[in-house]
């Protein structure tokens, strides 16, 4: 066999530039990851999730991922309570969004679609949104009025 330095190297770059495309649609963003305890009128319920607290998680969010299990989800931290507004641009897994209070009631749930650019909007300030697996909050028996223990 003919070494060919040329087909190596073409190989490398190839593989490097498929790497740094990768890392650009995934992001190089580490989300901190906690449980979070969400009581509700019959059961509690814990769940794994990603914590978004800067501008770039939150723009970030569940962009690009191919699965979401139950059990997992993100949270998006606000520094104070507002109308919050989501998207799913280059979001690929049908979700729910709760809209949480300050002081950890849930105040709506909202199904969200994959690749829709209508803005969901919560219909009163909230300080916390947390995005599941659509129709997780049903399947857990968890609603509205429920609360989510916040220990950040």
């Amino acid at each position: 066999m003919i070494y060919k330095p040329w087909l190596f190297l073409f190989l490398l770059v190839v593989a490097s530039f498929f790497n740094c495309f990768a890392q650009g649609r995934a992001g190089a963003i580490r989300f901190e990851k906690r449980e979070l305890v969400l009581e509700g009128a019959r059961n509690t319920v814990v769940i794994m999730a990603e914590i978004a607290r800067t501008d770039e998680e939150r723009s970030r969010g569940l962009m690009f991922r191919e699965s979401l299990l139950d059990g997992e989800g993100m949270l998006f931290v606000f520094d104070r309570d507002e109308i919050l507004s989501f998207w799913m641009k280059d979001t690929f897994i049908p979700l729910s969004i709760a809209f949480i209070s300050s002081d950890g009631r849930v105040l709506e749930i909202r199904d969200m679609e994959p690749g829709n650019l209508n803005p969901v909007r919560s219909s009163r300030s909230a300080r916390y949104a947390l995005e599941v697996p659509q129709g997780w909050f049903d399947r857990v028996n968890l609603g509205i009025g429920d609360r989510l223990i916040i220990d950040l």
